[in-house]
């Protein structure tokens, strides 16, 4: 299992310890097919969830472990709509349209699962009623908004070696009265440096990036092995190209990990950092890489860029010279339909990127 599925699989059994026995009982069902990482989010959407219940009176448990299923199988259509309110107006933590969507749709899971799968002692439904077969869920978040939205804050043709360079080089000129800043650049820049290139040359997410292990990978294949979203088999490593230039960069970072971050010979991570007072180094956080390029971002004049938006500028450039199947297995995306985001973000049209897909 990788690093940030075993603190997710952790914090999950923890929990859903303040769950009641159906949800226990619907994580257990779904652990087969979902990373501990989504069923997280769903327990966490549930805890919201009952305490609302228990806040506004339709639930009179003590504590969420308690609420029971007759009390989900009255709730009403004003109720919902209530709860729905309660997401998007609430003073603190406000929601999103996209995260009450998902938010509702993860207890349209558990209702499902509640009122069609699951069975009592006599083969009756766990649930008799199921409220939440009643809220239509639209689609919000379409290919061609989410491009919309990226327009701008993305790295675009030469700013990804340009980005490179600056994290090597600029940066320090932009700090040089902060010695404080400019001693941890000194320290690091080839790390940072080789972390963003490996990612403007490949398309990882950060959390691919965080598990990495020196073993993962092959400089001379211009390969890495990584754990992808979504695919649940532990033993398997799904193999991943980067360009020449991240080889160029990662064999820089390569090597000084050693005598620079003093790693300790059970330390597989590929990417360490040392935390202050400590000696030896660590596996970096996703936290960390995600300060990291904010960090740089701001100093080089895109205060919009993230460690996500990294990803984007490798796909839409990616994209331009390849088509939307390509890029789709590039980027460890379960549909092309997640993919056509970078048709909206290129010259090419739509109707290209879906005339290619019909030949293929």
């Amino acid at each position: 299992m990788n690093v940030q599925k075993e603190i997710d699989r952790i914090k999950l059994d923890d929990k859903v310890l303040g769950m009641p026995w159906f949800v226990q009982q619907f994580i257990d069902y779904k652990l087969p097919d979902l990373s501990p990482s989504t069923l997280l989010e769903y327990v966490r959407d549930y805890e919201t969830f009952f305490n609302w219940l228990r806040a506004e009176g339709l639930s009179s448990a003590a504590e969420n472990k308690e609420v029971t299923l007759q009390e989900l199988e009255v709730l009403r259509m004003e109720n919902v709509t209530s709860y729905r309110i309660f997401l998007t107006t609430k003073r603190e933590g406000t929601n999103s349209r996209i995260t009450v969507s998902r938010k509702l749709s993860s207890l349209r899971s558990l209702f499902h699962y509640l009122s069609q799968i699951a069975e009592d002692e006599e083969f009756y439904p766990l649930l008799k009623r199921n409220i939440m077969a009643k809220i239509e869920i639209k689609r919000i978040h379409k290919p061609k908004d989410t491009a919309a939205k990226l327009k701008g804050k993305i790295l675009e043709e030469d700013e990804l070696l340009e980005f490179i360079g600056y994290i090597l080089e600029g940066y320090a000129k932009d700090v040089e009265n902060n010695k404080q800043a400019l001693y941890a650049h000194e320290l690091n820049k080839e790390r940072d440096a080789s972390i963003t290139s490996l990612i403007l040359n490949s398309g990882l997410r950060v959390s691919e990036v965080v598990n990495l292990n020196i073993d993962d990978i092959d400089l001379n294949n211009k390969m890495l092995y990584v754990y992808r979203k979504g695919n649940n088999d532990e033993t398997f490593k799904t193999p991943v190209y980067f360009r020449e230039q991240a080889k160029d960069d990662l064999a820089a970072y390569l090597n000084l990990r050693q005598t620079r971050y003093k790693a300790p010979k059970k330390e597989k991570a590929l990417f360490l950092a040392v935390a202050n007072g400590q000696n030896e180094g660590r596996r970096m956080t996703k936290r960390a890489i995600q300060a990291m390029i904010i960090k740089y971002a701001k100093r080089f004049g895109k205060p919009y860029l993230t460690v996500h938006k990294l990803r984007h500028s490798f796909a839409t450039d990616y994209y331009l010279q390849n088509d939307i199947y390509k890029t789709k297995e590039q980027l460890g995306h379960a549909s092309t339909e997640t993919t056509e985001v970078y048709a909206h973000l290129t010259d090419k049209t739509m109707s290209e990127a879906i005339e290619r897909r019909a030949d293929d």
